[in-house]
C-alpha cells in the first residue's frame, strides 16, 4: 500500500502537511506493507500549476492507493476517486504523525464520500 501526502518541504518523516493539496511545493510517498514502513520518497510537485485532474493522475501514476490531505475539493476528491484512491482530510502534523495515525487506525477523516452520495434525493 502507498500514500501521498501533500506536504510543504523536502524533510522526509518530518515534513509537515500543506493546507491545500493543489499548491504543495512536495509529495511524500509512504510505502506500507501491513502495519510497517518500507520507507518515504519526496518528490517536488510537477503540477503546482494545474489544470484539473492532473494532480490526481500524478498520484495515481505514483501507486498512491490513499491520499492523506488537510484541504482538498469536492471536484478533485471525484477525480481521485474515479482512480480508486481513498481521499482522507483534516489532516494535521508532520508525513511521521500522519502514518503512525493512520497505521494505529486512529486517523478520521472529515470527509470519505464521493459528492455523488450527497446529491441523493
Amino acid at each position: 500500500m502507498k500514500l501521498a501526502i501533500p506536504v510543504m518541504s523536502n524533510n522526509g518523516f518530518d515534513a509537515e502537511v500543506s493546507e491545500h493539496f493543489g499548491h504543495a511545493p512536495y509529495f511524500a510517498f509512504v510505502e506500507l506493507e501491513g502495519d510497517t514502513v518500507l520507507g518515504v520518497e519526496i518528490e517536488r510537485n510537477p503540477f503546482e500549476s494545474h489544470g484539473p485532474g492532473q494532480i490526481p493522475g500524478y498520484i495515481h501514476q505514483k501507486g498512491a492507493n490513499i491520499l492523506i490531505a488537510r484541504g482538498i475539493g469536492a471536484r478533485a476528491i471525484d477525480f481521485f476517486h474515479n482512480f480508486g484512491i481513498e481521499v482522507i482530510t483534516g489532516a494535521f502534523g508532520t508525513v511521521k504523525d500522519l502514518v503512525e495515525a493512520y497505521v494505529s487506525g486512529s486517523l478520521m477523516s472529515s470527509h470519505y464520500e464521493p459528492k455523488e452520495k450527497f446529491h441523493n434525493h
